[in-house]
């Protein structure tokens, strides 16, 4: 197929669909799973029930009305795209944001390419001796990424369908309360949507990661731990108490010299995760929390919040 024409059909730019091209060229993609195993992939993988009825409505059979040869085409690349970075732990966009509205095929085509990704990592943890245990409860954040887009209206995915390339290319983990990036030489540390991130969970997580890397990639030096986050913004200190869960995080952290992150808007940040909206207007954000009324208060009074980076020694 022509990539012009491919972009056109897909209603994305042109340069996007040149770049799933050239980065996927001529190589190998993977096949979906059995259509009859999906659902128990879909479970494993902490799918909600209406989410998994939709995939299941929207699966890729050869003579489905819903699959174009252009969406077919971007699936088969998109698919061979990511597995080419296999063991990669960098920010990978799958391929074009697409209109979602347009129907289930649209909606999931990303999700189709992490299930036909599951068995291709799951090969790559077991080469390198990680139990199967890590890697279905690294692989489940497919299903809470997926309730967590349903709660914003769909307004999460763009984002999401990069960021969850990580775990089909092995370059990220999740033991215990948090999950850890591979990186050059430092870890990079991030803390999903899974209850109460008490120093407890934090450290015992920490404890895990220290030998866990060292075991199963012997050949990586790591020195340090890091994390990129609104939750390292020292501004959050003139509300939260000494005693919270994120000032005591944020106090593990020696900060660097802050910069303005590129292609990240950090009033943004927050709001996709304190609040899990982009789009409602602050006066009609709830105030439950000591954190959520310090999140619209700053910003009400013509604040902005930051993302920081810090580290400590491993």
């Amino acid at each position: 197929m022509d990539l012009d024409d491919i972009a056109a059909r897909l209603g994305v730019p042109v340069e996007d669909v040149h770049r799933v091209h050239r980065l996927a060229g001529d190589r190998p993609s993977a096949p979906l799973p059995d259509k009859a195993d999906a659902p128990a992939i879909l479970d494993r993988l902490a799918v909600r029930a209406d989410d998994a009825a939709e995939i299941m409505a929207g699966w890729p059979d050869p003579d489905s009305p819903l699959w174009t040869p252009e969406l077919r085409w971007l699936l088969d690349r998109s698919i061979a795209l990511v597995r080419a970075d296999l063991g990669g732990h960098g920010w990978l966009p799958p391929g074009p944001e697409l209109p979602r509205e347009r129907g289930l095929a649209w909606r999931h085509l990303y999700v189709y390419a992490y299930l036909a990704l599951v068995d291709v990592v799951r090969a790559y943890h077991r080469d390198h001796g990680i139990d199967d245990a890590v890697s279905w409860a690294t692989l489940a954040d497919l299903g809470r990424n997926l309730a967590i887009d349903r709660r914003m209206r769909r307004e999460g995915w763009p984002v999401m369908q990069a960021w969850l390339t990580l775990h089909v290319r092995g370059g990220i983990y999740e033991l215990g309360r948090l999950q850890h990036q591979r990186g050059d030489s430092t870890i990079d540390l991030h803390i999903p949507e899974s209850g109460p991130m008490t120093p407890e969970a934090v450290a015992a997580s920490l404890h895990e990661a220290r030998a866990f890397f060292p075991r199963h990639f012997p050949d990586e030096h790591y020195t340090a731990f890091s994390c990129g986050s609104w939750l390292l913004d020292p501004q959050l200190l003139e509300y939260l108490p000494e005693d919270s869960n994120i000032v005591r995080f944020q106090r593990m952290f020696e900060l660097e010299p802050y910069e303005e992150p590129e292609g990240l808007d950090a009033d943004v940040e927050v709001l996709r995760f304190v609040f899990r909206t982009l789009t409602t207007p602050l006066d009609q954000l709830p105030r439950r929390t000591v954190l959520q009324r310090a999140i619209v208060d700053h910003l009400k009074a013509g604040r902005h919040w930051q993302i920081r980076r810090g580290r400590f020694p491993i």
